[in-house]
């Protein structure tokens, strides 16, 4: 009986175990199959997104390529944020469409893979020729992705800007190089003025149609506009910007021609002066037309801000103003 009870104890641990081996063979086969399913998965997701954006247009058809395909997987998990959250069912069309083209993804990837750029976050401004967007940088660091668009003409409209300013020549008239030339002329702008110490988002990089800039703004939002806030003191925010002016002019020999309250942000309780790609040298045909506009606009916010200035007088101040007192930053190598 003894034996007889030994084989069964012997014969049902054989039983057990080989249940148990079904068992983990079968959960090892669901797994990889799992598995595969997920992988099918998004295989089956990536084709219907291309399809889609192929079906209604012909313009990403690239995409479909194997070397694009890799570079967008690359970068995909780093720019999630700027157009929703998940994968592929959350893009906006929208935005895909106007931005997110062959030419600013592999910008953004050179970016990514030189470390300037680290992660694009969310939009913080939209506007006929650009995006910007919060994003960070490889050490963490807030940064502000300024991406102009290459799908509209808007740029067309803009070609007084650019033609007869002596740095940007051999213009040629095709959408994208006027892109080209409108973001280097931005870049370069930028960091004229910055070099004569006046307030405005610090440049930290470029590609193509792809601008990274000093952040300003919180963690949530950019700053808001200077037509947007309520000023304490006109009086010294007047004479603040009175200043840019007459520095962009004596000093840095730019015109910003488009200064408005539109184009100011209030940061840190103060003045920064930004959208600067259509600032010209003096030389330029219409530089004094547009530093006469300027003058203007900031006269206007100051008249409706209860100061007492005329047009005449504070065209005097730019021209004659005494700024023996501004002299060019000198930026270390880590800046």
């Amino acid at each position: 009986m003894a034996k007889k009870k030994d084989w069964n104890d012997e014969l049902g641990s054989n039983k057990r175990q080989r249940k148990r081996h079904r068992q983990n063979r079968n959960s090892s086969k669901n797994k990889h199959s799992e598995q595969g399913k997920d992988e099918d998965f998004a295989k089956t997701e990536e084709d219907h997104f291309l399809s889609n954006l192929e079906a209604k247009s012909g313009a990403f058809n690239w995409m479909k390529e194997d070397r694009y395909k890799r570079m967008f997987r690359d970068i995909e998990s780093k720019i999630q944020g700027a157009m929703g959250t998940g994968t592929y069912d959350w893009v906006d069309r929208r935005v895909f469409d106007q931005v997110f083209d062959r030419m600013t993804l592999m910008s953004l990837y050179k970016l990514m893979k030189g470390g300037t750029i680290d992660t694009l976050d969310f939009p913080i401004a939209r506007g006929k020729e650009a995006h910007v967007f919060h994003a960070t940088d490889i050490d963490g660091k807030t940064v502000a992705v300024k991406i102009f668009h290459t799908s509209n003409a808007v740029f067309k409209n803009l070609i007084q800007y650019i033609e007869g300013d002596r740095r940007f020549g051999g213009l040629r008239r095709r959408h994208r190089d006027l892109v080209d030339i409108w973001v280097r002329k931005e870049h370069r702008n930028l960091s004229r003025l910055a070099r004569w110490g006046l307030n405005v988002p610090k440049p930290l990089g470029i590609h193509k149609n792809v601008l990274v800039m000093e952040y300003l703004g919180t963690e949530t939002s950019a700053s808001p506009k200077l037509r947007e806030v309520e000023i304490e003191n006109p009086e010294v925010v007047f004479e603040e910007l009175l200043e840019f002016l007459a520095t962009c002019w004596q000093k840095a020999n730019l015109v910003h021609g488009d200064f408005s309250p539109y184009n100011i942000l209030w940061h840190n309780g103060g003045p920064v002066v930004i959208d600067v790609g259509q600032a010209v040298i003096q030389t330029h045909p219409k530089a004094q037309e547009f530093l006469v506009r300027d003058v203007t606009r900031l006269v206007e916010w100051a008249v409706k801000n209860g100061i007492e200035i005329t047009l005449a007088e504070a065209m005097y101040e730019v021209l004659n103003m005494n700024l023996d007192h501004v002299e060019p930053v000198v930026f270390s190598e880590e800046e």
